[in-house]
C-alpha cells in the first residue's frame, strides 16, 4: 500500500457523485425489478471512465470507481446473493427510535417529513423490498465483482495512477440488512455471510486493487439501539471484528482499508459512539489502513486520541479532513491544520488525507450537491499540498 512518504497522499471514502440517469436503473436492479441489463452495464462503463478521469485530473491520488455500479454502499449486495427473498415484513434496521431521535424528536420527524416529501418530488422509488434469508446462504456476484474490476481497469488504461481501491460491505451490514430466518443463531449466520463475502473480497485483491471494508454499522449499532450500554456494544463489536477478520482471511492486510463511520445522518448528533470507546477493537482488524471520521464538528477533537492510543507498527491511518456533514467548503488552510495534527501524533508517513464519509447521491435525492463533494474534494487536494510543504 502507498504510503505518504515525500508528501500527504489524498484519496476519499469511495462513493462519489453518480449522474441522475444512472440511480433508476441501478435502484431497479439492486431491487431485483425490471431493467435494461445492456444499455446499463454501457452507462456504468462510461459513468466510471469518467469519475475515474475527474479525480485524477482533481489530483486525487489513491482513485475508485465511485460506486457506480452500485444504488448505494451496501444495497448493492441485494443481487449478489442467493438465500434471499422479498418480504413485505418491516426491514429490522428500519423499526425504532435512535438515541438521537429521541434527543431530538420534532427535529428528527421534521427531516422525516422533508425526506419523504424530497422522495415524492423526484419521482424517484420510495425503498427497496426487505430481503429475509429464509435459506443456505450463497454467494452469487462473481460476474457482478467481475465487471466492476474490469470497469475500473479500462478506466485506469494509459494513466499514471499507482493504486486505486473498490469497495466491498462487511457481514456486519449485511447482518442488519437481511434479516435472518434460517440459521440457528446470530454467529452462525454471520460466519454464512463472511464465507460469501470472502469470495468478493479475493477477487478484488486478485486482480491487483486494494480492498476497501465499509462497515458503518460497527459504530453506529450503539446510536440504533438505546438500551445498550459502552461495555454490551464492546462485546458487539468485538464479535464482528471477528467475524470480519474470519471473511478476510487469506489476504494480505497490506492489500485492505477498512472505513467505519457515522452514516450520512445530517442531523443533531450528541449519541455517536466515541473513538476512544471502539479504537482498540479496531485495530484489531486485518487491515493496513483506516479511514475514520476526523473533520465534522461532533469528532473533529478526536484526533487527541492518538496522543494516548499508539497506531501498530505499518499501519496507516485515513483521517477524514472534509466532511460530508457540513454544507461549508472546508478552506484548504483548515484541511492542512487536520493534517498536520494527526501527522504530528502518528507520522505523517502514516497519514493519508481522506472525507469522512461518501458523496453519494441517492434513491431520495443528493447526500451531498455533487458541485459540493467535488469542490470539497478540491480542496482535500489543496489543503494535503499545503500540509506537505510545511510537514
Amino acid at each position: 500500500m502507498l504510503r505518504s512518504a515525500e508528501r500527504i497522499l489524498t484519496t476519499h471514502s469511495g462513493s462519489l457523485p453518480r449522474p441522475r440517469d444512472l440511480l433508476a436503473p441501478l435502484h431497479a436492479k439492486d431491487a431485483g425489478d425490471p431493467y435494461d441489463r445492456t444499455a446499463l452495464a454501457d452507462r456504468v462503463r462510461a459513468s466510471v471512465h469518467d469519475v475515474v478521469r475527474r479525480q485524477i485530473d482533481l489530483g486525487l491520488d489513491i482513485v475508485d470507481d465511485g460506486e457506480h455500479s452500485k444504488s448505494s454502499f451496501a444495497m448493492y449486495a441485494r443481487a449478489r446473493f442467493g438465500g434471499l427473498e422479498r418480504t413485505t415484513k418491516p426491514q429490522a434496521h428500519a423499526v425504532g427510535a435512535t438515541r438521537d431521535s429521541l434527543a431530538f424528536p420534532d427535529v428528527y420527524e421534521d427531516m422525516r417529513v422533508m425526506f419523504a416529501a424530497r422522495t415524492a418530488a423526484s419521482g424517484r422509488p420510495r425503498g427497496m423490498t426487505a430481503l429475509l434469508c429464509t435459506g443456505p446462504i450463497k454467494y452469487t456476484g462473481q460476474d457482478e465483482v467481475r465487471a466492476d474490476i474490469e470497469n475500473l481497469k479500462a478506466a485506469l488504461a494509459g494513466t499514471a495512477v499507482k493504486e486505486a481501491f473498490i469497495t466491498a460491505i462487511s457481514p456486519t451490514n449485511l447482518e442488519m440488512y437481511f434479516q435472518n430466518e434460517y440459521y440457528k443463531s446470530e454467529e452462525e449466520y454471520l460466519l454464512a455471510l463472511a464465507d460469501a463475502m470472502n469470495q468478493e473480497y479475493r477477487a478484488i485483491v486478485d486482480a491487483g486493487f486494494l480492498l476497501q471494508i465499509d462497515d458503518p454499522r460497527l459504530i453506529t449499532h450503539y446510536n440504533r439501539d438505546p438500551a445498550l450500554s459502552i461495555a454490551e456494544c464492546r462485546k458487539f463489536i468485538a464479535l464482528r471484528v471477528e467475524i470480519l477478520n474470519h471473511a478476510l482471511r487469506g489476504i494480505p492486510e497490506d492489500r485492505v482499508r477498512f472505513h467505519t463511520c457515522y452514516s450520512v445522518n445530517v442531523g443533531p448528533r450528541v449519541h455517536d459512539l466515541e473513538l476512544k470507546h471502539y479504537v482498540d477493537l479496531m485495530l484489531k482488524i486485518h487491515a493496513q489502513a483506516y479511514s475514520i471520521e476526523a473533520s465534522n464538528p461532533r469528532h473533529e477533537h478526536e484526533w487527541q486520541v492518538w496522543e494516548n492510543v499508539k497506531l501498530p507498527p505499518g499501519k496507516i491511518l485515513i483521517p477524514g479532513v472534509v466532511s460530508h456533514c457540513v454544507y461549508q467548503v472546508e478552506h484548504p488552510e483548515l484541511v492542512a491544520q487536520r493534517i498536520e495534527r494527526f501527522a504530528r501524533v502518528v507520522g505523517k508517513h502514516n497519514v493519508i488525507a481522506g472525507n469522512d464519509c461518501g458523496f453519494a447521491t441517492s434513491a431520495a435525492g443528493d447526500e451531498v450537491h455533487p458541485d459540493t463533494a467535488w469542490a470539497k474534494l478540491a480542496s482535500l487536494v489543496e489543503g494535503a499540498r499545503l500540509a506537505s510543504a510545511r510537514l
